[in-house]
């Protein structure tokens, strides 16, 4: 059965597993793309630069913000090799620099691409 694995940017070390991917729009300050190696930065599947920007704003609004960015994905064909890859049986590792660890965009895509298979 594939697997979504979730994990901050921060937290990760090397090597890469199969299937990593860094999930933000913006590239994780203070980390070089030497770290990363290996991990292959899909930027599309992140909620727009308005959206992100909105969220930072009104992070008390978690619902909206899912609800707004689960219509993104719905417009967006990005994520669709992912849901490819769990099809497979593949499992997934999403990358994403958010500090909040329950309330990101991360938790939002993973369990969007979990309603994909």
């Amino acid at each position: 059965m594939a697997v979504i694995y979730l994990e901050r940017v921060y937290d990760f070390s090397g090597p890469a597993p199969v299937n990593c991917y860094l999930i933000d729009r913006l590239w994780p300050r203070g980390i070089s793309k030497e770290r990363l190696q290996g991990v292959q930065w899909l930027k599309q599947v992140a909620p727009d630069n308005a959206l992100r920007q909105w969220f930072h704003q009104h992070i008390d609004q978690w619902e909206l913000f899912e609800s707004r960015y689960r219509l993104q994905l719905a417009e967006n064909d990005a994520w669709q090799p992912l849901v490819a890859l769990l099809r497979q049986g593949e499992s997934l590792t999403l990358l994403y620099g958010s500090k909040d660890t329950q309330h990101n965009h991360g938790i939002v895509l993973r369990d969007f691409l979990l309603t994909q298979i």
